[in-house]
């Protein structure tokens, strides 16, 4: 109770605006207040071609922000360690997006903010037509699906 009460204040303080990186060119993606992100925060960015369709397959969704070029799924932090992610996703450690003007478009119903990030990358590799690989880090990458 006490943790929850402590997320909920020092949520309050969070800027609802994304915060510029200091000569990166990008900018971390704010999440709501309401918020727990307990387990730290990466983001999962794929073309926004394939926004609508991952996030009706989804089983659950949490935070997902958006841009003119790419749709952005909050996932807990190291969601990249031994998954090897197609190409066409973008993988941002921190939510620190290459992103001009994201805007949140969904909101969880539930208090924590993050996508499942097994079946997101599933559901990604499907939509972009490559075969999941479980690579180590540093790995094979993942080929095409023929």
């Amino acid at each position: 109770m006490l943790k929850n009460a402590m997320s909920h204040l020092l949520g309050a303080r969070r800027s609802h605006e994304p915060r510029r990186a200091a000569d990166t060119g990008t900018v971390q993606l704010p999440l709501p207040p309401a918020l727990s992100a307990s387990l730290g925060c990466d983001a999962v960015g794929v073309p926004a071609r394939y926004g609508f369709r991952l996030m009706s397959h989804l089983p659950r969704t949490g935070c997902v922000f958006a841009d003119a070029d790419r749709w952005w799924w909050i996932v807990p932090a190291g969601s990249d360690l031994d998954l090897d992610w197609p190409r066409q996703a973008a993988y941002a450690k921190g939510a620190f997006v290459p992103a001009v003007r994201p805007r949140l478009i969904h909101q969880p119903d539930n208090r924590t903010p993050y996508t499942p990030p097994i079946p997101l990358f599933l559901m990604v590799c499907q939509v972009t037509g490559v075969t999941p690989s479980w690579a180590p880090s540093g790995g094979a990458r993942a080929v095409s699906a023929p």
